[in-house]
């Protein structure tokens, strides 16, 4: 299948876009319950998922992506490695001291943290590269309840895309290619 792509955004102009909708779906037949498909705009674009696919009961550690209708609340991204993404999306450069908190059992669960941390977190500056682009959705962020995942991002894939912790993941440029047409109020429906 031939690839298509995205057209870009028109920042700062007075022309408004079409209001994007964003597909997260499995592809069984092809890959397993670990691959899928994001459409965009029509577009199909190949994606990792959760190692335990998707479902709709998300648990903390269960390797699942979460099945619903997410929005985009922000970008993280690793200026060592990369031009500020263009978006309109709240932008924030990864620090070496940033982590997210997975630990159910702390009130800081499902946000980020500054490291050193003793409760369970992520960190977010990785030496392997699929967290120098990240889009935070705000999967169980109001409210937040322990035990129902954390760290649920759009990211990018490893090479071979090897099954996720319960992200979707992404090739660097079809995730910039999506992050230019994303707002706060695109819904990207997991099914």
């Amino acid at each position: 299948m031939k690839k298509k792509p995205f057209r870009a955004g028109t920042h700062g102009k007075s022309r408004s876009l079409p209001r994007l909708r964003v597909l997260v779906r499995p592809a069984p037949h092809l890959f397993g319950r670990q691959r899928g498909w994001v459409i965009a705009d029509g577009r199909p674009i190949s994606v990792a998922l959760g190692r335990s696919g998707i479902r709709a009961d998300k648990r903390e550690g269960d390797g699942a992506t979460p099945k619903g209708v997410w929005h985009a609340r922000e970008v993280r991204y690793r200026a060592d490695r990369g031009l500020r993404p263009t978006t309109r999306l709240p932008v924030h450069r990864i620090r070496r001291q940033d982590g997210w908190c997975d630990d159910p059992h702390d009130g800081r669960y499902n946000t980020p943290v500054r490291l050193p941390l003793r409760a369970s977190h992520e960190e977010m500056w990785r030496p392997d590269g699929l967290y120098d682009l990240v889009i935070v959705l705000d999967h169980n962020s109001r409210p937040r309840r322990a035990q129902r995942g954390s760290a649920v991002f759009l990211h990018i894939a490893r090479g071979n895309f090897e099954p996720t912790a319960g992200c979707v993941a992404f090739r660097p440029a079809d995730l910039r290619r999506l992050l230019d047409r994303l707002t706060p109020r695109t819904a990207i429906e997991i099914i």
